[in-house]
């Protein structure tokens, strides 16, 4: 395994009974999601935030994994997450948020809600992702044409600055393979006016497509794709503090009005 790139190490935290599990984008690491973590930690969640695989170590070995590895360890971390807490909530950037949305839709007991910030259900086109899947045979990989896409000067999110191609042939399979329709828990959706990575329409095609009764969009102004280390991160935290609360709020009134066993 290739050394792990300093501070993109998984993260947890001990906290109450709801807990947050929070997941990092494609070609990038826990660094874009870690200040939000804490934070999230830092107001008595619980917290699970792990390094998905390839991620975090070089592109080679990212390009060794598929989209199926990513949710393995996503939802090994969700189960973790479960077994000590009573509420929970997947608070994910990109393709964190569609892995996100995916155990939502698979593990609708283990996710009470969803944050999705820039979910990366389409990407913005670029010539190669029609024939990625004839190419990445003889291509390894490409130069990213989006690295850091944030405003703020001198802020990294440390992502690879190659993309290996059989990981983004993936990540396509990935964008089909999520069934929105069964997705029914809470949903808050983040989308940057402008970004780079993930056109804006995409959150717009998620909101549309999910069963969710209870979903919400919220617009950043100020931040590009990785709006966790942009301008607007005061206000994502702030509306991923209010959601949660909203979410555990909502359970625990639910619990109220069941009759207790004996009146039943």
């Amino acid at each position: 395994m290739a050394r792990i790139i300093p501070g993109a190490e998984p993260w947890s935290a001990e906290g109450g009974e709801v807990g947050a599990l929070v997941l990092h984008g494609f070609t990038g690491n826990p660094v874009s999601m870690r200040p939000l973590a804490e934070s999230l930690a830092e107001a008595g969640l619980a917290v699970e935030l792990p390094r998905l695989p390839g991620h975090g170590t070089s592109w080679r070995e990212l390009g060794r994994t598929t989209w199926h590895d990513w949710s393995r360890e996503a939802r090994a971390a969700l189960e973790i997450l479960a077994s000590r807490t009573h509420r929970r909530l997947v608070v994910g950037l990109s393709v964190g948020g569609l892995l996100g949305l995916h155990l939502a839709a698979t593990r609708p007991g283990l996710v009470d809600g969803v944050v999705a910030i820039n979910p990366a259900l389409r990407l913005h086109h670029h010539p190669l992702l029609r024939f990625v899947g004839a190419l990445k045979h003889v291509l390894p990989s490409y130069p990213s044409p989006t690295t850091d896409d944030i405003t703020l000067p001198g802020v990294s999110e440390h992502a690879y600055d190659r993309v290996p191609l059989a990981a983004l042939h993936s990540l396509l399979e990935l964008q089909c393979a999520v069934a929105l329709e069964d997705v029914t828990a809470p949903l808050l959706v983040m989308t940057s006016r402008t970004d780079h990575v993930v056109p804006p329409e995409a959150s717009g095609e998620v909101l549309a497509r999910v069963a969710s009764v209870d979903r919400e969009q919220i617009w950043l102004e100020r931040s590009l794709h990785v709006a966790t280390l942009d301008a607007d991160a005061d206000l994502v935290l702030a509306r991923t503090l209010a959601f949660a609360e909203r979410v555990a709020g909502a359970h625990r009134r639910s619990a109220a009005r069941q009759p207790a066993a004996h009146e039943a």
